[in-house]
């Protein structure tokens, strides 16, 4: 017989439950509203955790807290400038001559689908690809029109994003700079073992999660534009690029080979199915040898959970989602798990045995 006063488990599932949708529903549109501020909030939160790391490591050897901020900023900041003269000409070049060629590149496709075809009827082989040479043109110039868009829509809002940026950065100098005060203030309002579970999960999660992923984009991008380079590949520099910032997603690395490899089918067979191939055994080789070394079991999520965070942050947030999806799964995950936990016992104290003096 249940005691009075006690509520059983289902029906405080049940009755929370709505009260969870609710209040998530209202932050979704308070977030949706406030946009891009959201976004750039976010954004700078994200680099600024990146940057604290380098800062604390030059603070260890000595060098004060504002050198070392101006130091890394410094670095990063002639980072991104390097970067944007000498690859940036290069990687729009590319993208326009990838526009010029996708006709070339889509006739050629066809072609080859219709040889298919015809070797199939002469060798009495039952393979209807009527349809599928149509399908594959309309699809790719369909994809084609909406990145043209895309781009021109770009092209108009570029006064904003400049605005966006330069905004980022100034937040992102400030986090630096004072949010060490600002996130502690703002943990206070939780109880104290909540909070300081949040805020160190989210600092970890977030970490180690975005510095493990970057580090093997570059190296799954780096190596696969060599062996671009090598297997003579049109558009190498480009291609690395897009399979090494797919990789930044879970299992984004895997779908940008495979539209690659597609794409490059479509000029030339044998060559997409050595870039396919290639691509494969790097991606293997990057995601079984390599991978494991750098993030370890960095979120522990099971990789059905790890889908579901990135279709459900895809969702309600589009690309800064997809980025953020895992490491957010990953410290409400280790929350919980914290939370399941009973508190730590404090110690006991043994009484003092007094001594008698003779």
């Amino acid at each position: 017989m249940r005691v009075a006063g006690q509520i059983a488990p289902w029906l405080t599932w049940a009755l929370a439950l709505p009260l969870v949708v609710l209040n998530g529903w209202l932050l979704l549109t308070a977030v949706n509203y406030l946009q891009p501020l959201v976004n750039i909030l976010v954004i700078a939160t994200v680099l600024s955790f990146l940057l604290d790391y380098p800062i604390k490591l030059l603070q260890s050897w000595g060098i004060r807290r504002s050198w070392a901020v101006l130091g890394v900023l410094l670095v990063a900041l002639s980072g991104v400038t390097v970067a944007g003269i000498t690859l940036v000409p290069v990687i729009l070049k590319q993208v326009n001559e990838l526009v010029v060629r996708l006709p070339n590149w889509l006739a050629s496709g066809t072609a080859q689908v219709e040889a298919l075809e015809t070797w199939a009827q002469a060798h009495r082989v039952n393979l209807d690809l009527s349809g599928l040479a149509e399908q594959l043109t309309t699809g790719v110039s369909r994809q084609l029109k909406t990145l043209t868009t895309q781009v021109l829509g770009l092209a108009v809002d570029t006064v904003s994003w400049v605005v966006d940026l330069l905004v980022t950065l100034v937040l992102t100098l400030y986090l630096v700079l004072f949010g060490e005060r600002l996130w502690a203030g703002l943990f206070s309002w939780f109880p104290a073992r909540l909070g300081t579970l949040i805020r160190q999960s989210l600092h970890r999660n977030f970490y180690n999660y975005f510095l493990g992923q970057a580090t093997i984009a570059v190296i799954l991008g780096t190596v696969m534009t060599l062996a671009f380079v090598l297997l003579q590949v049109p558009l190498a520099l480009l291609f690395g690029l897009i399979i090494g910032v797919a990789s930044l997603v879970p299992f984004g690395g895997a779908v940008g080979i495979l539209v690659i490899s597609l794409l490059i089918t479509l000029q030339n067979v044998w060559l997409g199915l050595k870039v396919f191939a290639t691509a494969f055994v790097l991606g293997q080789m990057n995601e079984h040898l390599v991978a494991p070394r750098i993030l370890g079991n960095v979120v522990g999520l099971n990789p059905v959970w790890i889908v579901l965070s990135l279709l459900l942050g895809a969702k309600l947030a589009g690309l800064l989602g997809l980025l953020i999806a895992v490491p957010v799964a990953g410290s409400i995950k280790s929350v919980a798990d914290n939370l399941r936990q009973p508190p730590p016992r404090p110690p006991e104290v043994q009484p003092v045995r007094e001594q008698v003096v003779v």
